[in-house]
């Protein structure tokens, strides 16, 4: 921990992530001496409450991080692209949300129960990136596994909620769920290209050339980098589907060394945020309902995979706006003011 108090800032304070990083500072424990929120001139004036006490979020704007020490950044990728250099030159580190440095050779991108010393890179931008949602529950589940026996190669699909695309695709879902209900056809999608009620839409971000989007490249490349195997075999699909928040992911692994299902269910008991839920017999098993709120990653359905060598099959689920996103970056932030 610091030695002093911390001053910390949170940058897109009013949004999803950034209010759920909220409640996530409240629960942690971080000596703060100062709780700066920032937002566009727009929010200027909100005042969000936070540990019993009422906020003012003050707009993004030249001078806003003298004095501070670290800053989260709960914005779009242009916003932090902009402003991150602008707080380093202030003095203060950025932990980032956003895809805007994850690809950055220069920059540490941080799962803290997985590779925490990665962390002390950050002097080199003043820039920590969390990965996306999906990876750093993926990365929780998988660096146990491969400590215990290697991995080969990850198959991995993931169904993410409404809430990944932001408070205008929850906005979207609940819109064309309650006209359905009603026996009226919804307006054409604004944000999710088509109808997600009562539906499943396989485009997770933008296509590219190769046919993949830019959230299964992503999925590929940054598990890599998190595990630190940038031969590991990746192949993702990555699937919006009709619940409000929540993460679900199945995963197909081949492991270097012989790791029965057995083996694995108690490797991945052992294992730090993983909660292993899996009994079905009695119909036990992770779904995103079972993760609201929870730091942990959920896993359960562990099996073989009598298809190929050394096969496990796993479903895990999180909750991709507490654990994927504001509980990694406030750990992350807590990692880099006890370095400064």
């Amino acid at each position: 921990m610091p030695t002093r108090p911390l001053s910390l800032a949170l940058v897109g304070a009013t949004g999803l992530v950034g209010r759920a990083v909220l409640d996530a500072l409240a629960e942690a424990d971080l000596d703060l001496s100062r709780l700066k929120l920032l937002a566009s001139p727009r929010s200027k004036g909100t005042r969000l409450e936070w540990n019993e006490e009422e906020l003012p979020v003050h707009a993004l704007e030249e001078g806003a991080f003298q004095g501070v020490d670290v800053a989260i950044f709960c914005v779009p990728a242009e916003v932090a692209r902009a402003w991150a250099p602008k707080a380093w030159s202030a003095g203060c580190a950025v932990v980032d949300g956003s895809p805007a440095f994850r690809a950055e050779p220069d920059v540490p991108l941080v799962v803290p129960e997985v590779n925490l010393d990665a962390v002390d890179g950050f002097r080199a931008r003043g820039v920590v990136a969390s990965p996306s949602p999906a990876v750093t529950a993926l990365a929780v589940a998988l660096a146990p596994l491969q400590r215990a026996a290697g991995l080969e190669r990850v198959v991995v699909a993931t169904y993410q909620a409404a809430s990944g695309a932001g408070h205008r695709a929850v906005e979207q879902l609940e819109r064309e769920a309650t006209d359905l209900m009603n026996g009226r056809e919804p307006e054409a999608g604004t944000v999710v290209p088509h109808r997600l009620a009562f539906n499943l839409v396989p485009q997770v971000g933008s296509f590219r050339p190769d046919g993949r989007t830019d959230e299964e490249a992503s999925l590929v490349d940054e598990t890599r980098r998190v595990l630190g195997a940038p031969g590991l075999g990746v192949a993702a699909t990555a699937v919006r589907v009709p619940v409000f928040f929540g993460l679900g992911a199945a995963v197909n692994v081949a492991t270097a060394r012989p790791l029965p299902a057995a083996e694995a269910r108690e490797v991945l008991r052992k294992a730090p945020g993983v909660k292993v839920i899996d009994d079905p017999a009695a119909q036990v098993y992770p779904m995103p309902m079972l993760a609201v709120n929870d730091d942990a990653v959920l896993v359960g359905r562990v099996r073989d995979d009598p298809s190929q060598r050394h096969g496990l099959d796993l479903f895990l689920v999180s909750d991709d706006l507490r654990r994927g996103a504001a509980t990694n970056l406030v750990r992350i932030a807590a990692a880099v003011a006890a370095r400064r």
